[in-house]
């Protein structure tokens, strides 16, 4: 159901549509699936952690203080931030961006800054550690190439919130929240 009516005015498809977004879900089920393996390890469930390429790399990493810097494991984090991408992802109808503004906001709130702290702990490995996380490497992919698809949506959201913003201040947050307004 990727027809005209779903698609925003001025695009050429609909970045709300399965075929955007079923891209996104099933990289972050699979960094859910990777990141919670690494927190298992960190949390000692896993007594050693797979790792093909750095030797003890992994172990160093995923035993850092900076992977302890919170109560909870940054991979224990990462793979919560991972599964609320993929709920969120799920979330809604081909036409979210204009019915779920809100919730199109909440995922690249999500997806925009667990890009960012996957880059900055990547960064981190070699010039704090002298190692380097496959598994850890990994996930940081997953999350910056989360980044483009979902931020496609977010742009079609901020259109269609601009352009009732712009007829009509007072209808805004109605349609942030997906009531209707007077305008539709």
């Amino acid at each position: 159901m990727n027809n005209a009516a779903n698609t925003p005015p001025g695009w050429s498809y609909n970045p709300a549509a399965w075929s955007q977004r079923l891209p996104i879900i099933v990289l972050a089920v699979a960094g859910f699936v990777m990141a919670a393996y690494l927190a298992l390890y960190q949390y000692r469930v896993v007594p050693k952690v797979w790792e093909p390429f750095f030797h003890e790399g992994s172990e160093t990493i995923l035993n850092s203080d900076l992977s302890r810097l919170l109560p909870v494991s940054d991979a224990a984090l990462g793979a919560f931030a991972y599964l609320l991408d993929a709920i969120t992802g799920i979330i809604g109808s081909q036409k979210r961006w204009q019915t779920m503004p809100w919730l199109v906001i909440a995922f690249a709130i999500l997806v925009g800054p667990l890009g960012a702290v996957s880059i900055a702990l990547v960064i981190a490995q070699p010039l704090l550690f002298d190692a380097w996380c496959t598994l850890c490497l990994a996930t940081a992919v997953i999350s910056v190439l989360m980044i483009g698809p979902a931020m496609d949506e977010v742009l079609a959201t901020l259109q269609y919130l601009k352009r009732i913003h712009t007829h009509s201040a007072a209808q805004f947050w109605r349609a942030f929240w997906g009531l209707k307004t007077a305008l539709e």
